[in-house]
C-alpha cells in the first residue's frame, strides 16, 4: 500500500512540475505580447547597451546645447581639466551624466554649469530634448526622464582671472627659485 501511495504522489509531483512549466512558459509568452516592440530585442536576438554608451551618447548631446559652459561637479571639472593637460590623455565626454539602465528604458541624471544669460530653465528643456532624441535614436532605448541638476552659474572672465593668478605665482616662485 505503501508503494502505491509512493508511486502515486511521484505521479502528481510530475504533473505538478508540467503544470509549473507549462505555466510559466504561457506567462513568458504573455509577457512577450504585452511588451511594445523593441529594435533591440527582436526574433533573431538581442543587443545589450552598456550604460557607458547611453552616458557618452548623452555628454555628447549636452555639449551641443547653447548655454551649457561645463558639465559635472567642481571637483570632477578640475580633475579634467588636469586630465586634458597630459599629453595623449582623451576628454571625457561623460563627465557629470549618471544612467540607470534597464532592458528597454533608462532614466538620465546631469550635472551641469549654465553661461551667466541663459534661462535655466530654458536650457535644462532644451538639454531634455536633446537628450532624449540623441539616446533614443542612437541606442533605441526609452529614455524615461532626465533630471537636470545645474550646480553652477559661469560668469565669463571668472575663471581667466584665477589662470591669470596662478600663472603670476608659478612665475614668482620660479624667479624665486632662480
Amino acid at each position: 500500500m505503501a508503494d502505491n501511495n509512493t508511486a502515486s504522489a511521484k505521479t502528481d509531483s510530475t504533473k505538478s512540475d508540467a503544470a509549473k512549466t507549462e505555466n510559466l512558459l504561457e506567462t513568458r509568452s504573455k509577457e512577450k505580447e504585452t511588451l511594445p516592440p523593441s529594435p533591440l530585442h527582436t526574433d533573431h536576438g538581442s543587443t545589450l547597451i552598456a550604460e557607458q554608451v547611453v552616458q557618452k551618447i548623452a555628454g555628447i548631446a549636452c555639449r551641443e546645447v547653447p548655454g551649457v559652459h561645463a558639465m559635472g561637479s567642481a571637483g570632477r571639472r578640475m580633475l579634467s581639466s588636469i586630465t586634458d593637460r597630459i599629453p595623449g590623455s582623451t576628454t571625457n565626454v561623460s563627465n557629470g551624466v549618471q544612467v540607470e539602465k534597464g532592458e528597454r528604458q533608462c532614466a538620465i541624471d546631469l550635472s551641469v554649469v549654465i553661461e551667466y544669460g541663459y534661462s535655466v530653465v530654458e536650457v535644462a528643456n532644451k538639454l531634455r530634448e536633446t537628450i532624449i532624441d540623441a539616446v533614443e535614436y542612437g541606442t533605441g532605448l526609452e529614455v524615461v526622464e532626465v533630471n537636470v541638476q545645474v550646480t553652477d552659474v559661469y560668469i565669463q572672465g571668472e575663471d581667466d582671472d584665477d589662470e591669470q593668478h596662478a600663472q603670476a605665482a608659478n612665475q614668482h616662485k620660479n624667479t624665486e627659485l632662480s
